[in-house]
């Protein structure tokens, strides 16, 4: 099973419950502000978690002004 920080288990549980219909875009400022934390907390982790995360998909989607995040709930 995979350990996560405190702030990375939010971030996850966010996703996991946003992620409506199975399939969601998201981008760092926002998952932040829903959470109480900085985009930057959030935008760091992400990678990590792409990596890590094991029922949820995270993947680097698109570049506008900010990352754009696809994720995925298996």
């Amino acid at each position: 099973m995979t350990e996560y920080t405190e702030e990375e288990r939010r971030i996850v549980s966010y996703l996991r419950e946003s992620a409506s219909g199975g399939e969601g875009y998201f981008r760092a400022k926002h998952i932040a502000e829903s959470l109480g934390l900085t985009a930057k907390q959030v935008g760091s982790r992400l990678p990590r978690l792409a990596e890590k995360a094991e029922d949820v998909d995270i993947e680097k989607w698109g570049r506008a002004r900010s990352t754009t995040w696809r994720v995925t709930v298996s």
